[in-house]
């Protein structure tokens, strides 16, 4: 929706690439709007751009010209993009999660209502997984983790060419994954500072709660309900809640498990700030080896380094460029053409990193 500067709100999300004097934008598209970008837009003179429908809340927007009944036609409703989708769904999310905090039974047929329009959306355009990490706030971050989650395991599931009935249930091990976070304190959740060891040990029971939370159910498959019990495992034993090692750790639990990580690696958390996607997935493939399944990590890297060519791209040398070619062996690192026309071979650059992906 192209809108007035002045009628701007903060937690308005860029729609289009802001331009100003330069090559490359002044605000990226994506972006989730303060303070400092509603100053850069009036130093730039920028008077109109383009938003999204829904603010980073989950509700939409809506300047003083522009009534409620705007968005329909002839009675129909125009239907949502990847943005306002998403943002809706963790909003519902979010309600749901609520009610468990206070008592209320997990509805797995609502969760799976809530969930899979913006799977089977992301199925159709895997790109829209870049930017799940920027919608995250530190305070939404627990609803939006579990949307996150559950959009990044079924498309790992998908990439191991598993079937779309055992996408959905992927879809819902990730999306349930941390239901158990609702029986932990809402202080410890709120807690901006690191957590002590007791309060770590009581998020750790998540896992445990979270199992006994879905235990009866008829809505999920029997590998589903261990995913949510296992995701912390680790392929070497270091995980909990059991320390289960190698291939006791059923195929979702890794697939739940490495999605877990790498989002929130790469979120804004109360005590964390967030990472780059490529700094985290090079981390993952080094320094995490032997923490998950090879063929999972692969999953992982060949989902997210599955960049078309001509992808616009950031380095994290500052530089802007494209993607012109991904080699076979080297997902995360390929070959970047800068707007000097400069060829850069990220697999031989180790230092070099994408630092953003513009879709």
């Amino acid at each position: 929706m192209k809108v007035h500067r002045g009628e701007i709100q903060l937690g308005c999300i860029v729609a289009e690439d802001i331009m100003g004097m330069a090559a490359n934008p002044i605000i990226p598209k994506n972006t989730v709007l303060k303070e400092e970008h509603l100053n850069i837009l009036q130093a730039f003179h920028i008077d109109e751009l383009f938003i999204e429908k829904t603010k980073v809340d989950g509700n939409p927007f809506r300047p003083p010209l522009i009534p409620e009944s705007s968005n329909e036609e002839n009675g129909k409703q125009e239907p949502l993009g990847f943005v306002d989708l998403y943002l809706t769904t963790v909003k519902e999310f979010k309600k749901e999660f609520m009610n468990w905090q206070s008592g209320t039974a997990v509805n797995v047929a609502r969760v799976r209502e809530i969930i899979l329009p913006v799977i089977q959306l992301v199925e159709l355009d895997h790109t829209y997984v870049y930017s799940l990490p920027q919608y995250s706030t530190k305070k939404e971050y627990v609803y939006h983790h579990a949307v996150s989650v559950s959009i990044i395991s079924a498309l790992i599931g998908k990439k191991l060419g598993l079937s779309s009935g055992q996408v959905n249930q992927l879809a819902l091990a990730g999306a349930l994954s941390d239901c158990g976070m609702a029986k932990v304190s809402p202080q410890i959740l709120a807690k901006e500072q690191p957590l002590t060891e007791n309060e770590f040990k009581e998020v750790k029971l998540h896992t445990a709660n979270g199992y006994k939370m879905v235990k009866d159910t008829p809505l999920l498959k029997t590998e589903t309900k261990l995913a949510i019990f296992q995701h912390h495992e680790r392929f070497d034993g270091s995980g909990y809640p059991s320390s289960e090692k190698s291939d006791r750790i059923h195929l979702y639990s890794q697939i739940v498990g490495i999605a877990d990580m790498f989002h929130a690696m790469t979120s804004e958390r109360m005590y964390r700030n967030r990472q780059p996607v490529f700094k985290v997935l090079d981390m993952i493939s080094k320094d995490l080896f032997g923490k998950f399944d090879i063929k999972v990590v692969e999953g992982l890297l060949q989902l997210m380094g599955d960049l078309r060519t001509g992808t616009r791209v950031k380095l994290s040398t500052g530089k802007y460029g494209e993607v012109i070619y991904t080699k076979p062996n080297a997902f995360i690192s390929p070959i970047v053409k800068l707007k000097t026309d400069e060829i850069v071979d990220l697999s031989k650059e180790k230092s070099i990193y994408i630092s953003e992906v513009f879709i």
